[in-house]
């Protein structure tokens, strides 16, 4: 069975089930591209300081809700078979994945608009908090929530 729109625990989703997730569509015979987005932990912030790593947290029954309305919503774009976005929950290490997004669709031409779109609304719309541990220039360990720009 397909794994819902959602936040998950660090560990309990892969790239590969997100694969299958939009495969498994009922509709997925009237696609001609998948296209992904997979976001990592950066190492340096936009400060250029050593970011040591990061938690993620989430008022997770919202952030749910709002995950799945933004993939509702896109999917009603025309040519778009299906829009999934999986986030992860926990401390994450530089380089590891915090989200997939995949947008299937008709075209390469349908999918490559909503998948940006599906990036940037839920980085404004969902729930999901971000707090960055950081290398100052002295070695000294900082941590600070992030808000997005």
């Amino acid at each position: 069975m397909a794994a819902e729109v959602r936040v998950h625990k660090k560990g309990g989703f892969s790239l590969l089930d997100a694969i299958k997730n939009v495969k498994s569509n009922k509709d997925f015979q009237k696609a001609g591209a998948i296209a992904l987005f997979i976001g990592v932990v950066r190492g340096e912030t936009v400060k250029s300081e050593k970011v040591q790593k990061l938690e993620i947290e989430a008022y997770e029954e919202k952030a749910n809700e709002v995950l799945a309305n933004i993939c509702e919503d896109l999917k009603r774009k025309e040519g778009i078979v299906d829009v999934q976005i999986h986030h992860f929950l926990g401390e994450f290490d530089v380089g590891e994945d915090l989200v997939y997004v995949l947008v299937a669709g008709a075209h390469r031409k349908n999918v490559f608009p909503v998948l940006e779109e599906a990036v940037d609304r839920y980085k404004k719309e969902a729930p999901i908090f971000k707090k960055e541990y950081v290398m100052n220039r002295k070695g000294k360990t900082n941590a600070y929530w992030v808000t997005e720009h």
